[in-house]
């Protein structure tokens, strides 16, 4: 369902049938001319937070938050990552997008749901019209957390958490239907081709994931 293309960017295959949109989910190899540097692209500064930024045509950083949302043709806005799962949001009969990040804390404060009652706010979006595409992010596999984490997910001691799994849950709780919700299933912890915080440390880099409205 997500595959790599020329530019070593992911894409979830469900989203490229929509004439009208870009999207994608950069590598550690995705060149900087194909994500940023240019005068369409928003992002904000990321603090784990519940916060989503209506961009409304606007470029650059703008503010504190860990979701934007977008309807401006020719615009872009983006999220960063090495671990936390980055969320693409699209509403096909509006025209609306939303990149999403959410790690354990954002996950806790359930960031995308809050960003589907945005794009209801905003754009008028049902969540039955609305697309997800979970991309790269921490696997299952190698996020293992201790006590005072797992108590947050109403799990007890150290054991391993599945953010992705519990995003799409809450996607599904907000009224995105399942066979809507595209989860790529890429751990970036295990797959070199990703930037990781957990393998890297310091020296981890940090992948751009995009959506916008050609």
């Amino acid at each position: 369902m997500f595959y790599q293309d020329s530019q070593h960017v992911y894409r979830a295959r469900p989203l490229t049938e929509f004439p009208w949109l870009e999207h994608g989910f950069g590598t550690r190899y995705t060149s900087a001319e194909v994500l940023a540097g240019d005068s369409t692209l928003a992002t904000v500064h990321q603090i784990h937070s519940d916060i989503c930024v209506a961009a409304r045509g606007r470029a650059g950083l703008l503010g504190d938050g860990d979701a934007l949302l977008e309807n401006a043709p020719g615009h872009r806005v983006a999220v960063k990552t090495a671990d936390c799962i980055p969320i693409l949001l699209v509403d096909a009969q509006r025209r609306a997008v939303a990149a999403v990040h959410a790690g354990w804390r954002g996950t806790v404060q359930r960031i995308v749901e809050q960003a589907v009652r945005r794009m209801q706010e905003e754009f008028g979006t049902e969540p039955a019209d609305l697309h997800a595409a979970i991309g790269p992010g921490i696997g299952k596999c190698c996020y293992e957390v201790g006590a005072e984490v797992s108590a947050q997910f109403g799990e007890s001691g150290v054991c391993h958490i599945d953010l992705a799994e519990a995003n799409g849950r809450q996607l599904a709780e907000a009224g995105v239907f399942e066979p809507r919700i595209y989860t790529a299933r890429l751990c970036t912890r295990c797959n070199g081709d990703f930037h990781s915080y957990r393998r890297d440390r310091q020296q981890a880099g940090r992948m751009l994931s995009f959506i916008g409205i050609k």
